[in-house]
C-alpha cells in the first residue's frame, strides 16, 4: 500500500515537472510566472488532443476554454461608454470616449481585430477589453473591436470578408459623422491572427477604387503573415517555446483553410506547397529578407513542391495558399508602396518573429514608413498578458509604447 502511495507521488511529480518545464531561455523577464502560465496551456492542449483522438471534442473545441475563462461583460464607466453594435450585419463592440465634444473636435478611431489563430479568442476578453478602455482613454479615439466569425465552423476566406465588411461600413461618411471620427484619423490594428487580418484588409482597401476614406496607419502585433514556409529561423528556433508552440500554430493554419486532417500533416512537414504557391516563394525567402543577427546558423532552403498524388484537396489549396489575403507577405513590391504607415511589433521567442520581421524589410524596400518595435526578451501573446493572474511587466510596457506610437502617428 505504501509502495502504491509513493508510486503514485512519484507520477504525480513527473507529471509536474513535465507540464512546468520548459525551455525558457533566462533573458525572458519573470520565466517562472511564464511557467506556470504556460503549464496551464500545455495541460489544456494534451486535453484537446486526447478528446479528439477519443472522438469526443475537437481540438479547436476543447482549447476554446481559454476565450470563455477570460470572458467578461464590456460595460459603459464613467470614463468610457461601450455599446454592442451590428455592422453590414458583423457583430462589433464600439467604445467611445463618455463625455460629448464640446468644442466639436472630431477623434480618432481604431478598428481592433483580436488574435487567437482565425479558430480561438473573442473582443469579449478582459485584456482585449482593458486594451481598448485604454485606448479611448489615451487616444481620446473610438475602438471598433470585431467579432468575426471562427475557424473550424468558418473557414477562410469568411474572417477575412467579416472585417473587410466591417471596415467598409465604418468608413462610409455618414457612419463616421455618426460617430464624431475624423476620416484622416483611422488606423486598424490586431495582434497574431488579428495582425494578419489588419495587414491583409489594410492591402484590400488600398486596391478598391470604390473606397474614398483610406487609413492612416496599420498597427500590427506580431502578426502572422505567412502559410508557405512553416520551417523559418523562428519556427525552428522557437518551436517549443510557450504559448505558441510550432505544432499549434500549424494547427491554426491548418484549421484556417480547411478540416482535412492530411493538410494538417502536411503543413507539419512543411511539404503542403504546390506550383502556383512556389512560384511565390521568392517573396517569404528568409536568406533574402531577414537580417543578419536573426538567420544565426540557420541554412535557407526553399520548402518542397507538392507532388500531384498529395492527399489534399488539389482544387481549392493551391488557390488559398495563393491568396495574399491570407499571406499578406505574398504581395508584390507594387502594392506594398502605396500602403500607409506601419507598426509592427515582434518579439524574440515567437515562431511568427521573422513572419514580422520579412514584412518590415520589404515594407521599408517599397519606401513605407515603418516603426520597427522588437522585444529581445519578448514571447508571443505578451500583449494580452496584462490582467491578472498573467499579468507580465512586458505586457504592460508592450500596451504602454504600442499606444505611445498611435498618439504620436495617428
Amino acid at each position: 500500500m505504501r509502495s502504491r502511495g509513493v508510486f503514485t507521488l512519484v507520477l504525480f511529480g513527473a507529471l509536474t515537472a513535465y507540464l512546468l518545464y520548459s525551455p525558457i531561455p533566462s533573458n525572458i523577464e519573470e520565466r517562472w510566472k511564464l511557467m506556470l502560465t504556460d503549464s496551464f496551456f500545455k495541460s489544456l492542449s494534451h486535453l484537446a488532443e486526447l478528446c479528439e483522438n477519443v472522438g469526443l471534442l475537437d481540438y479547436m473545441r476543447v482549447m476554446m476554454f481559454i476565450t470563455f475563462a477570460e470572458r467578461v461583460i464590456p460595460v459603459s464607466d464613467d470614463r468610457v461608454k461601450v455599446t454592442d453594435e451590428n455592422f453590414d450585419g458583423i457583430e462589433v463592440i464600439v467604445y467611445q470616449p463618455y463625455q460629448q465634444e464640446p468644442s466639436g473636435e472630431l477623434r480618432r478611431a481604431i478598428i481592433y481585430l483580436h488574435g487567437g489563430g482565425w479558430c480561438l479568442g473573442s473582443s469579449r476578453m478582459g485584456p482585449y477589453d482593458l486594451l481598448a478602455r485604454h485606448m479611448v482613454t489615451e487616444l481620446n479615439a473610438v475602438i471598433v473591436s470585431v467579432e468575426y466569425r471562427l475557424a473550424p465552423a468558418y473557414h477562410f476566406p469568411v474572417q477575412f470578408e467579416d472585417v473587410y465588411r466591417v471596415m467598409k461600413y465604418f468608413l462610409h461618411s455618414d457612419v463616421l459623422k455618426g460617430y464624431h471620427i475624423n476620416p484622416e484619423r483611422i488606423a486598424v490594428s490586431g495582434d497574431s491572427a488579428g495582425g494578419n487580418l489588419a495587414a491583409a484588409v489594410t492591402q484590400q482597401l488600398q486596391k478598391d477604387p470604390t473606397q474614398h476614406v483610406q487609413l492612416k496607419a496599420q498597427a500590427l502585433i506580431y502578426p502572422v503573415l505567412q502559410a508557405l514556409d512553416l520551417n523559418t529561423p523562428s519556427y525552428q528556433q522557437n518551436k517549443h517555446m510557450p504559448i505558441l508552440p510550432r505544432t499549434l500554430m500549424v494547427r491554426f493554419w491548418s484549421e484556417y483553410f480547411t478540416s482535412d486532417k492530411s493538410f494538417l500533416r502536411a503543413m507539419m512537414d512543411n511539404t503542403h506547397n504546390n506550383p502556383e504557391s512556389a512560384a511565390l516563394l521568392k517573396f517569404v525567402n528568409w536568406s533574402s529578407y531577414l537580417p543578419d543577427a536573426y538567420r544565426q546558423t540557420y541554412n535557407y532552403s526553399a520548402p518542397p513542391v507538392l507532388n500531384e498524388k498529395a492527399p489534399v484537396d488539389s482544387l481549392s489549396l493551391p488557390r488559398l495558399l495563393a491568396d495574399p489575403r491570407a499571406s499578406p507577405l505574398l504581395v508584390p513590391d507594387a502594392t506594398l508602396r502605396s500602403l500607409p504607415k506601419a507598426y509592427v511589433l515582434t518579439c524574440e521567442y515567437d515562431v511568427l518573429r521573422d513572419d514580422g520581421l520579412m514584412y518590415v524589410t520589404r515594407l521599408r524596400n517599397a519606401g513605407v514608413d515603418v516603426t520597427h518595435a522588437h522585444y529581445p526578451g519578448g514571447f508571443h501573446g505578451a500583449l494580452m498578458f496584462i490582467t491578472w493572474p498573467t499579468d507580465f511587466e512586458i505586457g504592460h510596457r508592450m500596451m504602454e509604447n504600442y499606444v505611445t506610437w498611435l498618439k504620436q502617428n495617428l
